[in-house]
Parts: structure tokens; C-alpha cells; sequence
């Protein structure tokens, strides 16, 4: 991942109500979900709900199908996982006995500086 996309992803994600979308998509899994049950379960209206949609959209962080009439909207998890790698591909400075799942573990960094000392 490029780190202007990173930027306009993590961009997307600061801000509440689209956070709430994205982790409800992420949620709802491949399938996704229709516009009209995200806001129904968020509580947005439809225009401010089209405005953050369009903006994670822009993100390349969910997509859209048409089924009919209705527009049903899933999370990019290959944008997801590009994020999550780029944002912890150094993580605890390059050791990977200090990283587990893509999450830092400063313990375990420690312990591998620690037994590199003796």
C-alpha cells in the first residue's frame, strides 16, 4: 500500500459515523448489507448516510452492487488487511518474535532485546 492511500483511508475512518459504517460492513462479511439497514441500524439519514458511504467508497474501503433497486455495500477487506499491513509492517522494529496476528507486543520485544544482550 502506498502511504498516500494509507493516508486517505485512515482519512475515511476519522471521522464517527463512517468508523460505525465500515466496522457494521466488516461485520455484516462479504455479503454486505443494503444501504437502508445500515442507516436503519445506525440511525442516519439517507443523504448524510450516501455522503459517507461515497467517502469510504473514495477510500477504496467498501464497494457497492446493484440488486434491483437496492444498493448493497461490503467492506474491501483487501483494503482493510493492505492498512493493517502497512501500518504494522515494522512493527516492534522488525523483530518478528515480537509481533503476533499483525498486533506489537512490547513484552515480547523486550525479551527478544533482552536475550540478544546475554
Amino acid at each position: 500500500m502506498e502511504k498516500s492511500d494509507a493516508v486517505a483511508a485512515l482519512s475515511a475512518l476519522a471521522q464517527d459515523s463512517r468508523l460505525d459504517v465500515f466496522r457494521l460492513l466488516v461485520q455484516a462479511g462479504p455479503d454486505g448489507m443494503p444501504a437502508g439497514h445500515i442507516g436503519e441500524r445506525l440511525g442516519l439519514p439517507s443523504a448524510t448516510l450516501s455522503f459517507h458511504l461515497n467517502q469510504l467508497r473514495q477510500a477504496g474501503l467498501v464497494t457497492f452492487r446493484r440488486e434491483g433497486r437496492s444498493l448493497i455495500y461490503m467492506a474491501e477487506y483487501a483494503a482493510m488487511n493492505a492498512l493493517l499491513g502497512y501500518l504494522t509492517e515494522n512493527c516492534c522494529q522488525g523483530a518478528p518474535t515480537g509481533c503476533a496476528a499483525g498486533i506489537c507486543d512490547s513484552s515480547a520485544l523486550i525479551e527478544a532485546k533482552e536475550g540478544r544482550r546475554q
